[in-house]
C-alpha cells in the first residue's frame, strides 16, 4: 500500500510540469494563429519619420523575418507600410479599417473615440508647435517674443506687413504658413491660440509639417507653427520665438508652461495582434524612445 502511494506521488509530480509545458505550447500556438506578417500605419506626417526610424531599428542586424524578433513567430517576412496624410486620415483609416494602426499628433476627442470600437492609444512622446521664422527675419533683431494677441493678428490677417507688428520692421508682406486647416496640427493651433478668431483666407496651407518648415526656410518674411521636432531637425534654419514670454524648450513643454503642445499617438481599434504588439512594445522600449528623442521630439519614457 505504501509503495502504491509513493508511485502515485511520483506520477503526479511528473504530470504537473508536463501540464505546464502543454499550457505554454498552447499560448505559442494562439500567438501564431492570430499572427499577421504585415502591419499598416496611416496618418500624421509628423509621425511618419518617427515610425520609419523605429522600423529601421526594429529590422536591423538582418531581422527581416518575424521569427528573428520572436522564436515563437513564423518564418515570414516583416512588412511594415506607412502612409502619410495627416492626423484626420489616421483616425479615418482606423474607423474605416483601411490601416491597422493610426498615427495621430493631437488629442483624440471623446466623439472620435466613440466611433472606434474598443479604442486603444499608445503615446510615443510629446511635440509642440513653435512660432518659427527664417533666421534672416529682421524681427529677431527687435524681439524674440510674440504675444498671443500679436500672433492672432498675424494669422488672422489684421497685420498684413511686418511693420504692422513693429514700426521699425520692413514694410514687407507677412507670409503666413499653416498646415491644412482641417488637419490635426491646425486644430491644436486653433484651440490653444486662435480660439474663436479665424485664420485669414489666403494663408499658405502646407501639405505636411516638413513642407511647412521648408516654406519658412525659403522665405525670410515667412512665419508658421513649425513642429518642435522639425525645428530640432533643422537647427539654424528655423528660429522659434517665445510665446507670451515662454520659450518652447523641453522643460517648459514638459511642465506645461508652453501651451501649444500635442501628444504623439498610435491608435488602434481593439487589442494589438502579436506582430503589432511586438512593434509597439519596441517603440516604447528604451531603443524606440531614443529614436523619438533623436528626431527632436520629447520621448514618453
Amino acid at each position: 500500500m505504501l509503495k502504491m502511494k509513493k508511485l502515485n506521488a511520483l506520477l503526479l509530480a511528473g504530470l504537473i510540469p508536463m501540464s505546464l509545458i502543454f499550457t505554454g505550447c498552447g499560448n505559442s500556438k494562439d500567438q501564431v494563429k492570430d499572427f499577421k506578417s504585415e502591419i499598416s500605419f496611416a496618418g500624421s506626417s509628423t509621425l511618419v519619420p518617427v515610425i520609419d526610424g523605429i522600423k529601421e531599428d526594429f529590422t536591423k542586424d538582418g531581422k527581416t523575418t518575424w521569427n528573428k524578433i520572436n522564436k515563437d513567430f513564423p518564418d515570414k517576412e516583416i512588412k511594415i507600410t506607412i502612409t502619410s496624410g495627416g492626423s484626420g486620415e489616421g483616425l479615418k483609416a482606423v474607423i474605416d479599417k483601411t490601416a491597422d494602426l493610426g498615427l495621430v499628433s493631437r488629442e483624440v476627442t471623446k466623439e472620435e473615440k466613440a466611433k472606434i470600437k474598443d479604442y486603444k492609444e499608445f503615446k510615443l512622446g510629446t511635440d509642440a508647435l513653435t512660432l518659427s521664422v527664417n533666421p534672416k527675419n529682421k524681427i529677431l533683431k527687435k524681439t524674440d517674443n510674440l504675444s498671443t494677441e500679436q500672433i492672432k493678428n498675424i494669422f488672422s490677417g489684421k497685420y498684413q506687413y511686418w511693420s504692422d507688428v513693429d514700426k521699425s520692421l520692413p514694410h514687407k508682406k507677412i507670409v503666413v504658413v499653416t498646415r491644412d486647416l482641417s488637419g490635426g496640427a491646425h486644430k491644436v493651433f486653433q484651440k490653444t491660440v486662435m480660439k474663436d478668431t479665424k485664420v485669414k483666407k489666403d494663408v499658405i496651407q502646407a501639405p505636411s509639417m516638413g513642407a511647412l518648415a521648408s516654406k519658412i526656410m525659403e522665405n525670410e518674411y515667412a512665419i508658421g507653427y513649425a513642429s518642435y521636432g522639425v525645428v530640432n531637425q533643422n537647427k539654424g534654419k528655423l528660429v522659434p520665438i517665445k510665446v507670451d514670454g515662454i520659450e518652447p524648450n523641453k522643460k517648459n513643454i514638459v511642465d506645461g508652461k508652453y501651451k501649444i503642445t500635442r501628444p504623439l499617438l498610435i491608435i488602434k481599434s481593439g487589442d494589438l495582434n502579436p506582430s503589432e504588439k511586438a512593434f509597439v512594445d519596441f517603440s516604447l522600449s528604451d531603443k524606440g524612445q531614443k529614436i523619438v528623442e533623436k528626431l527632436g521630439f520629447i520621448p514618453e519614457k
